[in-house]
Parts: structure tokens; sequence; C-alpha cells
């Protein structure tokens, strides 16, 4: 099978954004991959914004409310920890204090979050693009979210 890939193009507002490619890890969380491609192959991360994104940490998104208290109709995921540690680049699947309520929502490492590590279940890396999410504007919420244009997987 040949390696799937995923891409978010994003609008970061005042005339940025562009393609973030992401290596999928179905190697290492494959219901959790299967979960973001369905989801992505139905068009629900188009117009999703990044509600939290935090300098030096991460960018949340997937919540089709932009208020992260929300995901998917779709039922929550077991866990899938996995070895992959979890830096920049490093997209993981974000979810409430019990480790099997992953959903749709997710976020990707700015820097080294390894303190995270075999609590969260990491899907994929982004291979190019990431300084299109070191462009999202930041806050929790920002005032003026950047967000996912449209999500295909190829």
């Amino acid at each position: 099978m040949a390696e799937e890939k995923l891409t978010f193009t994003l609008d970061c507002g005042d005339g940025k954004g562009g393609d973030v490619v992401i290596k999928l890890r179905g190697d290492v969380a494959p219901n959790h991959v299967a979960r973001i491609t369905e989801l992505a192959k139905e068009g629900f991360y188009d117009g999703v914004v990044f509600h939290r994104v935090i300098p030096g940490f991460m960018a949340q998104g997937g919540d089709p409310t932009g208020t992260g208290m929300s995901g998917s109709d779709k039922p929550d995921l077991k866990q899938e920890f996995n070895n992959v540690p979890h830096v920049r680049g490093v997209c993981s699947m974000a979810r409430t204090q019990d480790p099997n309520s992953a959903n749709s929502q997710f976020f990707i490492v700015f820097d080294d979050a390894r303190f995270l590590d075999n609590q969260y279940t990491v899907w994929g890396e982004v291979e190019s693009g990431m300084e299109h999410v070191d462009a999202l504007p930041t806050g929790e919420p920002p005032a003026n979210p950047g967000k996912i244009v449209k999500a295909t997987v190829a």
C-alpha cells in the first residue's frame, strides 16, 4: 500500500498560508489515521479554524464549532499511544482527561513537547509547510483564527 499523505491548505490571514503536507502514520495509529482520512474525505475539516494556538507549544483544530468543545458525530476512538516523540511537526490527537476520548480534534506541535509522549496518540508528521503552521494567529482562541480551507488525502 502506498503511503498516504494529508494536505491541509491553510489560510493564516494577511495573505499568509499555503499547503501543509502531513505523512500519515498508519503504522503506529491505524484507527486514528483512518478517522482523520475519513473526515478529510468527507470535507469535515474544510473551513474549520485553529481555535487554540500557543506559541512554542502547539496549534489545535478540528472542532467544527471553533470552540474546542466539540467534535464529529462519529464515536470516540480508543487510544493508540505509540513511541513517536512529540517534537516539532508532529500531529497528535486532542482528547479530554479520558484517554479514549479522541474524536476529530488534533494538534500540531511547534517545539519539543516530549512531556506528552505516551499520553496522546501521534498520527502524523509534517513533511512540508510547517512555516504555514508557524504563521497561524495565536490565542485561546485567536481574535482572527487561521483555518483549514481544504483538507485532501492522496
